[in-house]
């Protein structure tokens, strides 16, 4: 399956009751040949009425975020969700909403090819890392799992909840940057 075939089934999706209240699917955003795949739980409001990750206040944060360690949404990383329809109320989406949607990610990942991935929250972590991922504890620490780096980040929610957080998340995005270095080609080489 290409991008295109892949975003098309994406878009028609029926697979859980997410589908029902959606305005859009947020599919993802960026280069689509991106060595670095930035991954968030799901859409909140704003995502959904304008179809894009990361848009509102947290997605403002993020972009700052990126700018740090000179990356681009645009340019030369790739941004989705764990589910692609706002859960109600932005709760965090259920266990089945994620099975339904988890293989529209993996298809991404599959594409993408991703030396990195970064989830931003506890609950791309736990999904993606490991099941008792404690966000906490373990932010800014990398794994590998079938050849690819991983590591967590905290929600950029959170940090606007908790400008506390602010310096330890300062400190994985230089760990970030330098293991972009390590493995990654491409990332910089325009910057």
């Amino acid at each position: 399956m290409d991008w295109n075939a892949l975003e098309q089934t994406c878009m028609g999706c029926q697979r859980c009751a997410l589908a029902d209240g959606r305005h859009n699917v947020v599919f993802g955003v960026g280069s689509r040949d991106a060595e670095v795949l930035f991954v968030g739980e799901g859409p909140g409001e704003n995502e959904d009425l304008q179809g894009e990750p990361f848009v509102g206040r947290a997605g403002k944060l993020l972009d700052d975020m990126l700018e740090l360690i000179d990356l681009d949404r645009k340019k030369n990383v790739y941004i989705a969700n764990i589910v692609k329809c706002r859960p109600p109320h932005n709760r965090d989406p259920l266990n089945t909403e994620q099975d339904a949607c988890i293989g529209y990610l993996r298809n991404q990942v599959a594409l993408l090819k991703p030396k990195i991935i970064v989830c931003l929250g506890r609950i791309a972590a736990m999904r993606l890392i490991r099941e008792d991922y404690r966000i906490t504890r373990e932010h800014g620490q990398w794994v590998e799992k079938a050849g690819v780096a991983m590591t967590a980040l905290y929600h950029p929610a959170a940090i606007l909840r908790d400008p506390g957080k602010r310096p330890e998340t300062f400190d994985d995005l230089k760990s970030l940057q330098a293991k972009i270095r390590q493995v990654c080609s491409r990332t910089y080489e325009s910057t």
